[in-house]
């Protein structure tokens, strides 16, 4: 396995224990805050991933990228279409 394949595997696993950068662990941090419990997110999240580099447009692709996801799964279980 090279170190690509096992950083995937990390982070399919649990991404809070992969050999991530800071700024790849707030985005996940936050992606999974927003996938979890939305309606817990406030300004300060936000202002972590400013923090941490991250600009306006790259936050609104990150949020908009991770809603994407959890919408369309969401419309597949609820049809139960099966994942692929």
């Amino acid at each position: 396995m090279d170190i690509d394949e096992a950083l995937a595997l990390a982070i399919r696993t649990d991404y809070r224990t992969a050999n991530l950068d800071t700024a790849d662990r707030a985005m996940l941090d936050y992606v999974a805050k927003l996938t979890k419990s939305p309606y817990k997110c406030t300004r300060q999240d936000v202002d972590v991933l400013r923090s941490v580099g991250f600009d306006d447009t790259a936050i609104l692709q990150i949020n908009l990228i991770a809603s994407w996801f959890n919408y369309i799964n969401r419309v597949a279980d609820g049809l139960g279409v099966g994942r692929e």
